[in-house]
């Protein structure tokens, strides 16, 4: 299938409606019936700011990103970002395109190709 990775960087203690946005992310996803997602922590980085933080300083718990990432098409794209739009969350993302599907797939996997059979 053709479509995109879509990756959101998201601060761990970033909020939305009440849940850390990285959950509330996954759920809207999830909603919409995407197909997975994933959360990944991570270790060091560093932003716009160019200040670098690793998460072994215990101040600075909260300030590391949550990358949440999807394998996509574009509809689902469009519909994940609308949402984004419309709740107002500001995040930072990266869409890139992608080719994607499964090896040996079972019965009930999504056909390739939008539709038909590879």
């Amino acid at each position: 299938m053709e479509g995109c990775f879509l990756r959101f960087y998201l601060h761990e203690n970033q909020r939305c409606h009440g849940k850390l946005a990285w959950e509330w992310l996954l759920d809207q996803a999830n909603k919409l019936g995407i197909r997975g997602g994933t959360a990944f922590h991570a270790m060091a980085g560093f932003g716009h700011h160019h200040h670098l933080m690793e998460d072994h300083f215990f101040e600075l718990a909260g300030n590391l990103a949550v990358e949440v990432e999807f394998i996509v098409t574009e509809a689902e794209s469009a519909k994940l970002l609308d949402i984004l739009h419309r709740e107002k969350v500001r995040v930072f993302y990266a869409h890139i395109p992608a080719r994607f599907g499964v090896v040996n797939p079972e019965s009930d996997d999504p056909p390739e190709n939008g539709g038909s059979a590879s």
